[in-house]
């Protein structure tokens, strides 16, 4: 027999034919331009005749991105591509120690020793084969074109890897600068290296024997060498294949000759490939839409009444040649074109230009100048110009103009010419995307694409280039359409599998196009600008930019929005049109007159020097142009100082947070009094600069000052300090400020100190009495643990110590310097302890009276202040790239938060938990910014940060209801400053523009007030309340517990795409994932048409605690308020309560009853999940779980605990009588955040797809999370000095939460759903790992359960979190490194979850997974069957009959007296 290993892929065909001997008869490979069936048809017809199958026939295999859906239809087998890529590499390198593959749309590392895993770009397709093809445009030329100008270069420069769209800019920066296309190749292939590397490698060293694999690195050279120069090290060897592009291919023939395989044992054997050919001949594939998307016209009437309502929109014109007098000159530089405008005095258009600058921007300009001078007629001439766009600046220096204006006021001012009383301008660019909020003619808000370029005009020209149209084509195809493509708001890439499969499923390309158009909108709106509501766009939209140039786009635009909006017939040159304008508008009988010559504009005139600057620390390599007429302009600044001095004179004051940095970290000169000179002999002690050392350094340097230590600091933030840790990094999606703090704990290794302090500070000092908490932000509070954790191996010989602690309760200080430095004396370190709080109030007393001198100035002199409102580390140079230091270059003085947050009255009705003391600071801050009419608010916000998805959006409603304009700025590892530096100018140009005009901005959004109790309003407790669907066991039964207790709770049926649609539109899509879903769930309900609002109510399940989830009613009622539902009451269940939401009211009945309806939803949790993995007829238990789902909701109804211990070993019966299956299956226990891991939905059906992969999902009892939640308060009354009272009620309430429980764990006992992880069980098993302290989200729960599940037999785990989740970065993956050099045999896998995330995406990881889980699983039923033929021969009794579960054993711990280092690997426990 012979095996035909078939790879259908985003771009290419592939095909291997091999025979029993693994000899390859034939192979091909194809690009199949979008005609899948067509092109695979026509390479088997060419095959069968080169190769004589004869009568043994052919087994076919398909694998690849597109080819599930054509393999389920011919009924072929069908095998997961990383799957196949391994048995690949194992054959071709049985010592591989990873692999490298580069797709058309997708990067994926797969590690092969110590663990197999899996890791694949999950939230952007920057540095795959698309992104080449599309920076190979960019050159004139393809993929190979680009690889051999890449192999001549010698030198890079620094390109943007994360978006395709956004490396243009840097690409056109270096065409700008006479950058050799060489060079250029060479950087974008740097650039991919860089994003797969420091994207996929995080935490984990690519080292050791490493293949390529894929395309691209199969056939470009210069890819491969730049790998090499990136990962070369001692030790580390590069493989490449000859047909590694066929591995997928090879490997799924070869799987087809693996009998016992899942996917080959009905897999059907072909007479012949003809035969095969054959039943391909007409196939036929339905499209799956989602979300029914009616066509963009529905007739040809509908379509003239839309053109000719947009033709009336023109800009009034005249003849140039007519002119006479003053004529007003706009230029627009864009990154990748060349506009330009002319006005009369009477505002008329009488000139424009619109061209690619083909990386040539300034001869294009001088030519088009020169055309110009050459049309202006004698009696006219040029009286000022103004410059706007990108390279605003450039234009300026090269034509002497008077004026340039940041682009977001240049486009306002031309909409406001077009419409007066315009209310929102959204600009779609070719890379870019601006939305300006206008009010009263003024810029109330401004809204950029920071993070990501999907959505924009070069998105449709990709997809427009793949259907092989022309732009053009495309409009007109995508108006024609009737049943537009559902493809979903993903980025530009990732979107390609969406297209893809539209094409293979035979969707006419005019409904691609129309669903393309669709997306784009639907990103614009909801993903990038962020609009919760139509509503907020207010009755006169404009669009321009030349995206709206489409007409198909801009009917999109309407259809979503249900808005008729304005598109001007100079969509296009909207930017120049309104620097024109200004350009007439400011000047003035005194203004210079432009003095233009035509002889020098000659761009071979311009004198080029480079130097470097010496404006401020950045020290940026400046260049700097000389123009004919003596102008300068520099580039290569980071900010505007460059522009002051030529770059040649530092700084002439220090500015405040230069001034705070050295007050913070400073010399003997800023020290407390207390302080004394330390013996440069004494013991040294290192802090690391990072975290809470912003707030807390003056508190450590004087304690240890104080006990005769010498206090090491880490050396300021550089670009080498984030690579010095890459290697020990646990998770790639972790927040830039705790990564830094791996670089910065090398660096203190580096200077050799052997003990370093870096406490976790869970809680902080309250500086605000209406705050609600006093919680420091997670990663702050724990992630020190994680870091020590990540380094033990890295850094053997140096003590990291990282206590739990309080500063405002000396004695846990006390107790841990004491515990890390056991030869001091109690009585030194509490005077020590004494001299850190003097230390630490004279810093921040300091900080205050400078800030109150700051702010008293500004109020006097009336000119503008900058508060720069972030996290105390936000003021690290590296972390916030120098936006205080661009601020100030810009003439305006900075302050920080902390420093006037306290000359703030407290914030009235804050909509939300007030529980963050850093966050309490801003909200502080934001009152403050509001109240006054001379300071701003810029807000600093690290990508990832998922707690301000809920900061930004209360800070933001804070200001808009008193007018203010609020800015947030994104900050990451990338330095591009692109963005914040239109945000700010167009911030301080609204600013100005609205001083000018002496106006006040008055509020939109009515300011926020006590909610008002309407006396009339039916109370809760008699209105139905809908309950989302947040776990399907356990949410039915809770309800009939509610019902018991006079509430009448109804559970929301599944989650519907609409319902999604829904939370993506209304929730700030940085919210926790979950969130997203639970939300939008409740909006269908509330928004459908026969929804009772006067008597009904919405119920939310709610956290408590450092967690962001403990706001997500707060999160509701906003969407509830976007929606015009604001007096829809919110009911929380939970322990405690929060403004404007009503609480349930429970009483220990209540607790009672809702302790057994969980645990009803637990015992049936275990039972379903083992009965549906094995159950021999599909669906069988489901009439029994809704049985016993109903009998759940009638005895917690009534509390009565006796019928649950009765009920118990019934339902385990029950169960395990259903007929199943005796094969024996992996078990894959799922742990993570609470609601992804318990929500289908939100998890993408993991569990389902965990039992069709042929394995037994294990999900830990929610009874876990509720003790650990009220463990909380034990452990803060033990250790903390919390209240005595409630950790004694809480105390109790486990105890009788356990009794309760018992019945379930004896009904289980001897069964194969044994297992019980109870409280002192979870502790033991984290110690010498995380602590007790980690309380936020699962925290050492999380840990607990996955070392729970390794210990008992489950050693597969995969760990669900959601995207920003930070605690689980420290106990989900922050642990993941050292259980894996503990339990050497555990097989885990981290997978984040975001709105976008993709099932595919998902599905390829966890079927790797499971296959390392099956493979794993086999060689450890082998070992057992050959120890019990051992003990049999030697004559111990036989286990016949009765199921065997491994427990693993931790590896021995020299430093942990309670592992016995003489244990074997697995023992057996027999069940």
């Amino acid at each position: 027999m012979y095996c035909l290993g078939i790879d259908l892929g985003s771009t290419t065909i592939k095909y291997v034919l091999l025979d029993e001997k693994g000899t390859t008869l034939a192979r091909k490979y194809l690009r199949h331009q979008s005609a899948v069936v067509e092109t695979l048809r026509q390479m088997l017809s060419d095959l069968d005749k080169e190769v004589d199958i004869g009568a043994e026939g052919v087994r076919v295999l398909f694998s690849g991105s597109g080819a599930l859906g054509l393999a389920q239809q011919v009924k072929a087998a069908f095998v997961q591509e990383v799957v196949a890529a391994s048995i690949y590499l194992k054959n071709r390198a049985p010592g591989l120690d990873a692999a490298i593959e580069l797709g058309g749309e997708d990067a994926k590392l797969l590690y092969l020793s110590n663990g197999v895993e899996l890791r694949m770009n999950e939230a952007c397709a920057g540095g795959t084969g698309a992104f080449i093809d599309q920076m190979a445009s960019l050159l004139d030329t393809d993929a190979a074109g680009l690889d051999a100008l890449a192999v001549s270069a010698n030198v890079s420069h620094p390109i943007a890897s994360r978006c395709g769209v956004f490396a243009k800019t840097d690409v056109v920066a270096l065409f700008n600068n006479g950058v050799p296309k060489s060079e250029v190749a060479r950087s974008v292939f740097d650039a991919v290296v860089e994003q797969t590397v420091s994207g996929l490698a995080c935490g984990r060293a690519l080292k050791g024997r490493i293949a390529f694999l894929g395309g691209p690195l199969s056939f470009l050279k210069g890819l491969r060498e730049a790998f090499v120069r990136k990962l070369q090290t001692p030790g580390t060897e590069f493989l490449q294949f000859e047909d590694a592009h066929f591995s997928v291919a090879w490997g799924a023939a070869w799987r087809g000759f693996e009998e016992s395989a899942a996917e080959v044992k009905n897999a059907r054997v072909w007479e012949s490939i003809g035969e095969l050919n054959d039943a391909l001949e007409g196939l036929k594939l339905t499209v799956a839409n989602e979300i029914e998307l009616v066509p963009l016209f529905a007739d040809d009437a509908e379509r003239e009444a839309f053109k000719a309502r947009h033709a009336k929109n023109k800009a009034p014109c005249a003849d140039i040649a007519k002119a006479q007098g003053d004529l007003f000159l706009g230029i627009d530089l864009g990154s990748t074109t060349i506009k330009g405008v002319v006005l009369d005095s009477d505002s008329r258009i009488v000139h424009s230009w619109y061209e690619q600058n083909e990386g040539n921007p300034l001869e294009k300009l001088f030519v088009q100048m020169r055309d110009l001078m050459g049309r202006i007629p004698e009696r006219a001439s040029i009286r000022a110009a103004a410059t706007t766009g990108y390279g605003a600046d450039l234009a300026r220096a090269a034509i002497g103009a008077q004026f340039a204006e940041v682009e977001t006021l240049a486009h306002q001012r031309a909409a406001v010419a077009f419409d007066p009383e315009t209310t929102y301008v959204i600009d779609i660019g070719g890379q870019d995307m601006k939305c300006l909020d206008v009010h009263d003619g003024l810029i109330r808000s401004v809204k950029l694409n920071e993070a990501c370029s999907s959505g924009c005009g070069s998105f449709l020209q990709t997809f427009a280039r793949q259907l092989n149209l022309s732009l053009e084509e495309f409009v007109e195809a995508a108006m024609r359409s009737r049943h537009p493509c559902d493809l979903g708001t993903r980025c530009t890439v990732f979107m390609n599998s969406k297209v893809r499969q539209a094409q293979r499923d035979a969707a006419p390309i005019e409904d691609i196009a129309a669903g393309l158009c669709r997306s784009i909108v639907r990103n614009a709106l909801y993903k990038v600008l962020r609009i919760h509501d139509v509503k907020e766009l207010g009755g006169h939209v404009l669009v321009q930019g030349g995206t709206f140039l489409n007409d198909a786009v801009l009917r999109a635009f309407e259809q979503q929005t249900g808005l008729n909006v304005i598109r001007p017939d100079i969509s296009g040159l909207m930017g120049a049109y309104g620097a024109a304008l200004i350009a007439r508008e400011r000047t003035l009988a005194d203004t210079p007159a432009l003095n233009l010559a035509v002889e020098e504009l000659d761009a071979s005139r311009v004198k080029v020097r480079e130097f470097r600057c010496k404006g401020c620390t950045n020290h940026c390599q400046l260049k700097m142009n000389r123009f004919p007429s003596g102008q300068k302009f520099f580039s290569g600044n980071r900010c505007d100082f460059a522009m002051k001095s030529g770059g040649l004179k530092g700084k002439q004051h220090k500015g405040f947070v230069d001034w705070k940095m050295a007050l913070l970290f400073g010399e003997d000169e800023f020290d407390a009094p207390t302080l004394t000179k330390v013996d440069p002999a004494a013991p040294v002690v290192g802090i690391p600069r990072v975290l809470n050392m912003y707030e807390h350094f003056p508190y450590w340097k004087a304690l240890f000052h104080a006990l005769g230590m010498r206090v090491v600091l880490s050396p300021p933030s550089e670009h080498g300090t984030g690579m010095l840790g890459n290697d020990t990094i646990p998770s790639q999606t972790l927040c830039f400020p705790a990564k830094l703090a791996h670089g910065h704990l090398a660096q203190l290794v580096r200077a050799g100190v052997k003990d370093v302090w870096f406490p976790c500070v869970p809680r902080e000092g309250t500086p605000a009495k209406e705050a609600d908490a006093r919680f420091a932000c997670p990663v702050v509070g724990g992630y020190p643990e994680a870091l020590k954790l990540n380094t033990e191996e890295a850094f053997p010989g140096v003590r990291l110590h990282v206590p739990f602690l309080d500063l405002t309760v000396d004695k846990t200080v006390e107790t841990a310097v004491l515990s890390a430095f056991p030869e001091l004396k109690p009585h030194d370190v509490r005077r020590a302890i004494r001299a850190g709080r003097e230390a630490l109030e004279l810093y921040r007393t300091r900080v205050r009276a400078k800030g109150e001198e700051l702010w008293r100035r500004h109020l006097a002199s009336g000119e503008p202040l900058i508060v720069l409102a972030g996290h105390p580390y936000h003021i690290d140079p590296l972390i916030n790239h120098g936006i205080p230091a661009l601020i100030e270059s810009m003439g305006v003085e900075v302050v920080t938060e902390d420093a006037v947050a306290h000359l703030a009255k407290i914030p009235e009705h804050l909509e939300v938990v007030n529980q963050w003391t850093f966050h309490s600071r801003l909200y502080r801050a934001a009152q403050l910014v509001k109240d006054s009419s001379f300071a701003e608010l810029v807000q600093l916000v690290s990508f990832g940060c998922g707690l301000d998805a809920i900061t930004s959006e209360q800070i933001k409603r804070q200001l808009d209801s008193a007018g203010k304009i609020y800015t947030m700025l994104k900050i990451d590892e990338g330095d591009t400053l692109g963005a914040a530096r239109i945000r700010l100018r167009s911030l301080l140009a609204a600013v100005s523009d609205r001083h000018a005009r002496r106006k006040g901005l008055t509020p939109v959004v009515e300011a926020s007030e006590e909610p008002v109790v309407d006396p009339e309003a039916v109370p809760a407790k008699r209105r139905k309340i809908y309950a989302p669907q947040m776990a399907p066991l356990h949410f039915p039964i809770l309800a009939g517990a509610l019902k018991g207790l006079g509430w009448d709770v109804e559970v929301l049926p599944d989650v519907s795409p609409r319902a999604i649609e829904l939370g993506l539109a209304h929730v700030n899509n940085d919210a926790c994932y979950p969130a997203i879903v639970v939300i939008g769930q409740l909006l269908e309900a509330a928004t459908a048409p026969d929804f009772d609002a006067e008597h009904s109510a919405l119920l939310l399940a709610q956290t408590c605690g450092p967690c962001r989830a403990t706001n997500y009613p707060g999160l509701l009622k906003w969407a509830l308020k976007d929606v015009g539902l604001e007096k829809l009451p919110v009911v929380c269940l939970s322990a405690s309560s929060m403004h404007g939401v009503e609480h349930l009211e429970l009483g220990l009945k209540g607790f009672h009853r809702l302790m057994i309806a969980l645990l009803y939803g637990d015992l049936l949790q275990r039972l379903t999940l083992h009965v549906r993995a094995y159950e021999l007829e599909r669906g069988s238990t489901e009439p029994l779980t809704q049985k016993w789902i109903a009998r759940g909701r009638e005895v917690s109804a009534r509390g009565d605990g006796a019928a649950f211990a009765h009920d118990a070993p019934q339902m385990v019966r029950d169960f395990l009588a259903l007929p199943m299956s005796r094969e024996k299956k992996p078990r894959v226990g799922i742990v993570g955040e609470i609601l992804l891991k318990y929500h289908p939905r939100a998890n993408l059906d993991i569990v389902d797809e965990i039992i069709n992969e042929g394995a037994e999902p294990v999900l830990g009892d929610i009874t876990n999370f509720v003790i650990y939640c009220l463990n909380d308060n034990v452990y803060q009354a033990r250790s903390f000095g919390g209240s005595k009272i409630k950790g004694g009620f809480s105390w109790l309430l486990i105890k009788h939460y356990e009794s309760l429980r018992r019945p379930l764990l004896e009904a289980v006992r001897g069964t194969p759903v044994e297992g019980n992880m109870g409280l002192s069980q979870g502790l033991d098993d984290i110690r010498g790992f995380i602590s007790e302290g980690q309380q936020a989200g699962e925290g050492w729960l999380l840990t607990a359960e996955m070392i729970d599940f390794i210990r008992t037999g489950t050693p597969n785990v995969v760990c669900l979190q959601p995207f920003g989740c930070l605690p689980n970065h420290i106990t989900g993956k922050g642990v993941m490194r050292r259980l894996r050099s503990d339990y050497p045999q555990a097989n885990l896998c981290a997978i984040d979850f975001e709105a976008g995330t993709s099932k595919s995406n998902v599905a390829n990881r966890l079927k790797l997974f499971i296959a390392q889980a099956k493979e794993n699983f086999v060689q450890e039923q082998k070992r057992a069957e050959d120890e019990a033929d051992s003990n049999r021969s030697g004559g111990a009794s036989g286990t016949s009959g009765r199921r065997t579960i491994p427990i693993l054993a931790r590896k021995p711990d020299n430093d942990s007296a309670t592992v016995d280092g003489n244990r074997a690997a697995f023992a057996a426990t027999q069940i």
